[in-house]
This record gives structure tokens, C-alpha cells and sequence, in this order.
């Protein structure tokens, strides 16, 4: 299923907000972070809390798109066989600081090379820190891919690849790639998890606070080296029901929420002061199969299964039609999408005749849900200027 992206905003809650709340964004997440190092997790929710707001990337996606723009690398240059790609690097970028560390220069080449090489690297000083399962980095074989991270001088980084790989340059502004303090890393070695605990970025704000499933606190990073944030403080407000994070945003107490229920949307179209916004989400819902466990490792099997799902009545039911059937598995905004490709038709009783003619009768499974979140529904109350 691919699922849409919604967003609200209400003028009812800007009208509440005095002139000493202006300056505060409160954004009522759906849950809490696993931590502050994205490249260890998965979860949008994590991702929302670190990656989005501490820290950059080498190359960053432009807001609501999957176009690829510069980042903390202004330009790079790739060879004519696709296995070296250059990467030169933004100058006069600031670090954040905390009470346990100021840091004493710019972000350079040395910041990159331990961002990433702490993930690929086994024998990396930092590679076991908070459990160093590094899924992103491992789940998309980038250790198979990068030969080597050389550093041609402190602002020029070159990435040398086994083959070429056409989404590379889009792969460095994942959440994964997120770029770390070296200094920052050198000076908590002998207490590695606060990397994970007190983070250190480049980006638009710096953590200050986090007080377990209540509240996390950010502060604006006045020597951003990009467009500054337009609020002084960021207070996501941790809120895993969402019709208590509706209820909130209607009474000002927070002016984002995301994931609102389906069955709620075409109400809050309605209310007064909320405004809703929607875009096709960056993500696909889907059903995997164990293919190395009988049947589901013959493939006539798990078409029969894709035949036999009404996916129309799923997303009329569940998502209450916001979204759409996905028939690749990237979502249609992602490059290489291709709308040549046709679905299996919604068809019982041919998929019990396929399975009939694979000799599986009598077919049971288990079915385990992944409880993780992805970006797909957010709505919007009144933003403070």
C-alpha cells in the first residue's frame, strides 16, 4: 500500500499562543526515539528526533522530495566508470557543544571518515558502541560496496566503490549517513554511548534535554551554516495516541501532529483553524515472505497469495482510502519508479486454482507486524512565525 503524507495547521492555535510562546514550536510526536544516532536504528520516529534536527548529511533531499541537493558537500565529482566518487566539502561549518565539550575546529574530512567507517569497519574503536548493529548501513551491503574513504585533504573525500552504484549520491542523504563529531567521539571514548546520548551535530538545532516518553528539547543552533531554523526552541511533546494528540493540537497545546487516525482525517478537513496538507508518502506498506521455508518458496505460491489479498478493501477499511495499491516496491515520488509495471488482479478464485495446481492445501501462516514507524501521516497546527 502506498500511503499518503498528511499535515494540518490550525490559525485557532496561533491565536492562543502569547507573545512569549511565539518563538516555540511544539511538535507532538507519536513516540519516543531508541536514541540519538540514527545510523543504529530504523524508525522514522528515531530518525524524527536525530537525524532531522541535529545532524546533516553530505548531501541532503530537498523538503518533501526526493531530489538531491548539496549538503555538507557543496559539489562532487564521479569518475567515468561510477567507482570514485569525490565529495568536496562545505567550509566554516560549526559543530554543536554541551556542557562536557566545546569543540575546538570546523567539520572536516576527519568528521566523515569516522561517520562511516565507525559503521563498516569492524575493528573500529566505536564500531560495538550501544550495540553497533548499524542495520542501514549493513541491510543496503554497504560494507560489500566501499572499498575505501580516503581523505585527499581536510575538506576533499573520496569514496572508492567495488562497482558502480547509480543511488549513491541519493543514499548519502539517509538517515545512516548522518555526520558525527570526531572530536566530539575522541573526547567520550572511554563512555562511547553518549554519542548516542548527548548528541553532537551540524544542524539546524542542538539537543538540550530528553526526559523519557515525556519530552525532548532542542534549542536553535544560531552558527547553522544553512537558513536558520525560525524558532528559538523545539519541544516534541511525546504523545503515542493520537486522538490525545489531536485533541492537544486543537487546544493549542501543540502545533504539529503526525499520524493522525484515518477515520479522522475528513473531520479535521472540516474543523475550524486546522488546516490539512497532503503528498504522496515516502514509503510502501507490504507482506514479506519467508522464501526459504516451503511453499512460499515457489513463486507461483506467493503470486497466488498477492492474487488472493483485496488490497482496495485494506485501504478503504484500514487507511479509510488514503493511499493508494502499490504495485512496485518504492513508492511512485522515488526515482526509477516504473509505472510500466501491472499488477496482479484482485482474483480468489484464480489464486485457489494456482495453489491447488502447486499441491498447497490447507495453508496456514504466522504473520508478525513490524511495530515500527514510517512517514506517512502528519497533521498541522498553527506555527508560530
Amino acid at each position: 500500500m502506498k500511503i499518503k503524507t498528511w499535515l494540518a495547521a490550525g490559525a485557532a492555535t496561533l491565536a492562543l499562543a502569547g507573545a512569549a510562546q511565539a518563538q516555540n514550536l511544539v511538535y507532538c510526536s507519536e513516540g519516543s526515539p531508541e536514541g540519538f544516532d540514527p545510523a543504529l536504528y530504523t524508525s522514522g520516529t528515531t530518525f524524527d528526533a536525530s537525524s532531522h534536527t541535529v545532524y546533516n548529511h553530505l548531501t541532503e533531499f530537498k523538503t518533501g522530495t526526493t531530489e538531491v541537493v548539496p549538503g555538507l558537500a557543496e559539489s562532487w565529482d564521479v569518475s567515468e566508470d561510477g567507482t570514485e566518487i569525490t565529495f568536496n566539502l562545505r567550509q566554516g561549518v560549526k559543530f554543536h557543544s554541551n556542557d562536557q565539550f566545546t569543540p575546538t575546529r570546523d567539520f572536516n574530512a576527519d568528521d566523515v571518515i569516522f561517520s562511516f567507517e565507525r559503521q563498516g569497519d569492524e575493528n573500529h574503536p566505536f564500531n560495538k558502541a550501544s550495540g553497533g548493529t548499524w542495520e542501514y548501513y549493513q541491510g543496503m551491503s554497504m560494507p560489500d560496496l566501499v572499498e575505501s574513504i580516503e581523505k585527499i585533504d581536510d575538506y576533499t573525500v573520496k569514496f572508492t566503490l567495488t562497482r558502480p552504484e547509480a543511488p549513491f549520491i541519493a543514499n548519502m542523504a539517509m538517515d545512516f549517513a548522518s555526520i558525527l563529531s570526531a572530536e566530539y567521539a575522541e573526547s567520550v571514548k572511554d563512555n562511547p554511548e553518549m554519542l548516542n546520548q548527548q548528541p553532537i551535530g551540524t544542524g539546524p538545532f542542538s539537543f538540550v534535554a530528553y526526559q523519557k516518553d515525556a519530552v525532548i528539547r532542542f534549542a536553535r543552533f544560531d552558527d547553522y551554516w544553512g537558513e536558520p531554523a525560525k524558532v528559538e526552541n523545539l519541544i516534541f511533546a511525546i504523545t503515542p495516541d493520537a486522538s490525545v494528540r489531536y485533541q492537544k493540537l486543537q487546544a493549542g497545546e501543540c502545533h504539529v501532529m503526525p499520524y493522525p487516525n484515518p477515520a479522522d482525517i475528513a473531520a479535521m478537513k472540516e474543523a475550524e483553524g486546522i488546516e490539512v496538507m497532503e503528498q504522496e508518502g515516502l514509503n510502501v506498506g507490504y507482506l514479506a515472505y519467508n522464501t526459504q521455508q516451503a511453499p512460499f518458496d515457489q513463486p507461483e505460491v506467493r503470486r497466488a497469495l498477492n492474487m488472493a489479498i483485496d488490497k482496495q478493501a485494506i485501504l478503504d477499511v484500514v487507511f479509510q482510502g488514503s493511499g493508494s495499491v502499490a504495485k512496485n516496491p518504492i513508492p511512485p515520488i522515488m526515482w526509477s519508479y516504473n509505472d510500466a509495471v501491472e499488477d496482479d488482479q484482485h482474483d480468489p478464485e484464480a489464486a485457489k486454482a494456482m495453489l491447488e495446481e502447486a499441491g498447497v492445501t490447507d495453508l496456514s501462516m504466522k504473520i508478525w507486524r513490524c511495530r515500527c514507524s514510517a512517514p506517512t501521516t502528519r497533521t498541522r497546527g498553527a506555527w508560530p512565525n
